[in-house]
């Protein structure tokens, strides 16, 4: 069974209580559950996390670069500000990434509407909520 990696960035251990007018109302270990229900329907193993610093999930991505199939990244803020996670993921290359938000990034301000990780994602999924991490999911599983 081939893992994947699904990590979050900061703040996403708040969801269920976050702006639930943005982010809805579904928590973080929902997410994860779901993610889990749709890895074993998709013959993936999942490996959940979530961390609110960003050296962590430039282990993580280094870590999944020996270990995993591919990765699903939700990295929050860190989207728009983190080199260190684009050129993280650029050294796993040819692993492949998609970047999954729950919102729409691309129809909030200004800010938000440049991500550091596209330029080295398969792919991106945005503005569906939860669901985007199942499709995620599903994308990563035919493109592997």
């Amino acid at each position: 069974m081939k893992t994947v990696y699904v990590l979050n960035g900061p703040n996403l251990n708040a969801l269920g209580k976050r702006e639930p007018g943005i982010y809805g109302g579904m928590t973080l270990s929902a997410i994860e559950d779901d993610c889990r229900k749709a890895g074993d329907e998709l013959g993936l193993a999942i490996e959940f996390r979530q961390s609110n610093h960003e050296g962590d999930l430039v282990d993580w991505i280094q870590e999944a670069g020996d270990k995993a199939a591919g990765i699903v990244i939700n990295a929050g803020a860190y989207t728009h500000t983190s080199i260190a996670i684009h050129d993280a993921i650029r050294a796993v290359s040819p692993l492949p990434v998609v970047e999954v938000h729950l919102s729409n990034i691309h129809a909030r301000e200004q800010f938000r509407h440049v991500s550091m990780i596209a330029p080295v994602a398969v792919g991106m999924i945005c503005g569906f909520g939860p669901l985007g991490y199942t499709l995620a999911l599903k994308a990563l599983a035919d493109r592997l």
